[in-house]
């Protein structure tokens, strides 16, 4: 009733929007299951088939409960799927015992089975009470509402106001369903209570606000004498609050029977007859699904044909069942439905630890391994949850202990849950103060230090003690022990220091039988990647190409970041996408967060600036809602590199003071050289190349990469072009020599190989050796994936071809780099090839009195000092000493007929109008 414009406005969107998506909101009660139950009528009426699915607050932790429902109809066509997707959805579904499935595998068999499922006919997907869909479940009708677009299939939603939901609707075509009008709630409330008293009429239909549920369930919940205003009608009730106890007072007027079976379908969430039928016998012989028949003539559930199932009116009539059962009769159902569902190990474990309230071994360790399978999965919270629930039932302190732990770690390590990892860690160690310190624990601390106001020594030696004080006896195969050294490896990398290390190599080599090849491998190419050899390297490579197809997300990043210095991103850049993708669906928080790292690293290097700003932005928000502080600096770094790059040097240099700020007191030495880093390269943007030597240096030493500094591998070139800009010859000839003498650092990769030739160059005093090493570094192989590298190495071979007076030759050099400099949006890097084509354009006159023409150095140093430039700045920006300066303006001021620095502006310019 009042609905014909919003059904019709649905069903146009649904034929005519190519999406084919649409989202319906509104608040409770307000009509959205009433709209889509008169959709999939029409639909079905129409010749397309309804699949439906719904959300139940008590399968919001089941991993993939909504997808069963929506897919079950369709088992008999898994067979038209590839073995690797039919295999992914049978064991999603619960169809079959196996791996649980990769999401992106998962999704792309649901869409591929959808689709072959609509060449049929087409295809209406619904689900309802979406803020009730399991996390699993959701993340794949997130994917699926994102590729329907040119199929038969339409899909079609809702959820309520001011509840949060797993699903992402960012982006999707929604539609808010508003209340019913003041004509509408009077003839809704007139059909149902044509015995309404005016004065009672009148105060519901204001209470109710055209909200249909309420205008539905409010007078129903009225005495006969209330209704006609014979008795005083109660105060008015904020409207949740007054449904609610609406709802319970009806339900507590159903017949025992009648609320035992809605118990169990309540509780079991799925509505499968079948279940219920079995659940109904093993609680009470004498109870069956006919004892439903009340509830259903009362409105408060319905049956449907397909698939059959039972199906709450409304989410909080569910609610209300629950409520009104004692505590003992909803331990009595689970314990039921725990026995009629023997078959299904996770609902029975999540059943056995609602219906146990003693301590129970058995009932803990089967919630143990359920967590354990949920994690796999991907679903963090659940297996949290399970955890927990495992810990309360455990009958020894040091199980408890232990659970709680396994439970603070996962929600540090993979949702950002710091506070509630905080409070789980002391209730470890109320429980067993000495097992509570366990791994798992410490590096749950541990997180919570680094993201608090902790510094990273008080951090590193924290889990080097649990290390080395627990009782893991240094097993390979401990996945507490391997995961502890993988975040020691992270500290160690943090601090930059050598002497945190120590403790590291002790704790790997005693590992038997062997330690993991990927801790050893990442020790060197991301601890010290200066001094890497090659093979090393060669074991990177094969760790990189195994893992570019494997599906861990916690391996995926650590190898991430095991080949960032040595430019290998690209090897791990598709399986970061799918971290990103299942992050953007409620995956792992902190694996998103590695994921977009290696992204913005690998496209920065690419020249692809937009996409590193963009997922900057997104890294950076996942950092401040998380809580994962610890990580902002690395979009702070990413942000930088492309402002720094572009020019906005204001911006860069922010970013980062904003990075040291936060690390310095810290001891976190890594984001302080990354923060030097992009403040060098905005000096360099500005020409100030003595303050970007003096930005460098703090990394590096001249002549110097001392060991486990990683950064000095990535601004050395940075370091060798300060130092020659500001006359510093000796001291980019000691780097260039250690370079070369005491790193493999040209051996890492291509890029870095092609700046290590590119900065003996710059160093050389010879010319025609200069050319010979800018020529052999510009032909590098695939030099061109590194756009802003190479385009910067064409600039400083066409400065140096220019100064040597090789002019043809410089103006190809400078012309090549400006064009790339044009189209990455480097503002100040293309000024500068600007400056010195013109420069090289302009021929030489003889010197000869007043109104001779400049030489082309005159001209430009004429036109930097004219700018307010110093001497001393000038000789920076043009690589001679500042003595050559004052030599040449010497000269310059009598050809032009001046006598100070103030009038070369206005001298300059009559020269040029002449």
């Amino acid at each position: 009733m009042g609905r014909d414009h919003d059904l019709n406005r649905i069903r146009a969107h649904l034929a005519h929007n190519a999406s084919g998506v649409l989202l319906l909101s509104g608040e409770p009660g307000v009509g959205k299951s009433a709209l889509l139950e008169a959709l999939a009528k029409t639909a079905a009426a129409d010749g397309s088939r309804v699949l439906r699915a719904a959300g139940a607050e008590f399968e919001a932790d089941v991993g993939y409960a909504a997808l069963n429902q929506i897919l079950l109809p369709l088992d008999a066509l898994l067979d038209r799927l590839e073995a690797p997707g039919r295999e992914a959805l049978r064991n999603a579904l619960g169809l079959s015992a196996g791996p649980v499935p990769d999401r992106l595998v998962l999704c792309n068999a649901t869409l591929t089975l959808l689709r072959s499922a609509a060449e049929d006919g087409p295809l209406l997907l619904i689900v309802d009470d979406l803020p009730w869909v399991d996390r699993a479940s959701a993340a794949v009708f997130g994917f699926l509402a994102r590729r329907l677009s040119g199929t038969p299939i339409r899909f079609l939603a809702a959820s309520r106001h001011g509840v949060s939901s797993f699903f992402d609707g960012g982006g999707l075509p929604s539609l808010e369903v508003s209340a019913l009008d003041t004509a509408a709630a009077a003839r809704l409330v007139d059909l149902h209570f044509p015995d309404l008293a005016q004065p009672v009429r009148r105060r519901l239909l204001d209470a109710a606000q055209g909200n249909p549920l309420a205008l539905l369930e409010l007078p129903a919940a009225l005495r006969t004498e209330q209704r006609r205003a014979r008795e005083v009608l109660p105060a008015v009730l904020p409207l949740s609050e007054r449904l609610h106890t609406l709802f319970v007072t009806r339900i507590r007027t159903l017949p025992a029977a009648t609320r035992t079976v809605l118990l169990l379908a309540a509780l079991d969430g799925s509505g499968d007859l079948g279940v219920l039928s079995a659940a109904a016998r093993e609680a009470d012989g004498r109870v069956d699904l006919l004892d439903v028949d009340a509830a259903e003539q009362d409105g408060l559930v319905r049956f449907t044909e397909s698939p059959r199932r039972l199906v709450f009116r409304h989410p909080l009539i569910l609610s209300a069942v629950v409520a009104q059962a004692t505590s003992s009769a909803r331990r009595a159902a689970h314990r039921v439905l725990a026995t009629v569902q023997a078959d299904k190990p996770e609902r029975r474990a999540q059943h056995l630890g609602e219906a146990t309230l003693q301590p129970d071994e058995e009932v803990a360790l089967l919630l143990e391994r359920t967590a354990h399978r949920i994690m796999e999965r991907g679903d963090a919270v659940a297996a949290i949850a399970a955890l927990t629930r495992a810990a309360d039932l455990s009958p020894r302190n040091t199980d408890r202990a232990r659970r709680l732990s396994e439970a603070a770690y996962v929600g540090a390590e993979a949702i950002g849950a710091l506070a509630g990892a905080s409070e789980l860690l002391e209730d470890a160690l109320r429980a067993d103060p000495v097992h509570g310190a366990s791994l798992r624990s410490a590096t749950a601390a541990v997180q919570l230090v680094l993201n608090s106001d902790g510094d990273l020594t008080t951090a590193h030696r924290l889990l080097v003690g649990a290390i080395e004080e627990g009782a893991h006896g240094y097993d390979a195969e401990d996945p507490a022990l391997v995961d502890a050294l993988h975040f020691l490896l992270l500290l160690c990398n943090y601090g930059a220091r050598e002497e945190l290390w120590e403790p590291y190599y002790r704790a790997v080599s005693r590992l038997r039988p062997a330690p993991p090849p990927l801790l050893l491998v990442a020790a060197r190419t991301w601890g010290d990647p200066a001094h890497a050899d090659t093979a090393t390297l060669r074991q990177l490579d094969e760790i990189i190409e195994a893992t570019a197809v494997g599906s861990d997300p916690a391996r995926i990043v650590r190898v991430g970041t095991a080949a960032v210095y040595p430019d290998r991103l690209a090897g791990v850049r598709e399986a970061a996408w799918r971290l990103v993708r299942h992050g953007r669906d409620g995956a792992a928080v902190r694996r998103h967060i590695g994921a977009l790292l290696h992204l913005c690293l690998e496209d920065y290097h690419r020249g692809a600036w937009d996409s590193v700003l963009e997922l900057s932005e997104e890294g950076l928000t996942q950092c401040a809602e998380s809580g994962y502080s610890v990580c902002t600096w690395f979009f702070q770094y990413t942000k930088g590199l492309v402002t720094a790059s572009r020019g906005d040097t204001a911006t860069a240099h922010a970013l980062a003071d904003a990075m040291v700020n936060w690390a310095a007191p810290r001891g976190i030495r890594e984001a302080v050289h990354c923060a030097m880093h992009v403040h060098a390269l905005a000096d360099i943007a500005d020409s100030d190349f003595d303050a970007a030597f003096t930005r460098v240096t703090a990394i590096s030493p001249a002549g110097s990469f001392p060991p486990y500094v990683a950064h000095a591998s990535w601004v050395f070139f940075e370091l060798v072009e300060a130092a020659v800009r500001t006359g510093r010859h000796a001291e980019a000839a000691s780097h260039v020599r250690a370079l070369r003498a005491e790193t493999n650092i040209a051996g890492l990769s291509p890029r870095l190989a092609l700046l290590a030739d590119a900065a003996e160059a710059l160093a050389t005093k010879d010319d025609t050796e200069a050319a010979g090493l800018f020529a052999g570094a510009l032909a590098a192989a695939d030099a061109e994936r590194w756009p802003f590298t190479v385009a910067r190495v064409r600039l400083a071979h066409g400065e140096r071809l220019r100064r040597s007076r090789a002019v043809s030759e410089s103006k190809a050099a400078l012309t090549a780099a400006l064009q790339t400099f044009e189209r990455l949006g480097s503002l100040a890097w293309a000024e500068r090839a600007r400056r010195e084509l013109r420069a090289a354009s302009r021929g030489a006159a003889p010197p000869v009195g007043p109104g001779a023409a400049l030489t082309a150095q005159e001209r430009e140093i004429a036109e930097l000092a004219a700018a307010g430039l110093t001497n001393k700045r000038i000789a920076e920006r043009l690589g001679i000493s500042h003595r050559t300066v004052g030599a040449h303006l010497y000269q310059i001021y009598p050809k032009l007929g001046i006598a100070s620095r103030v009038a070369l502006r206005d001298a300059l310019q009559q020269q040029d109008q002449r």
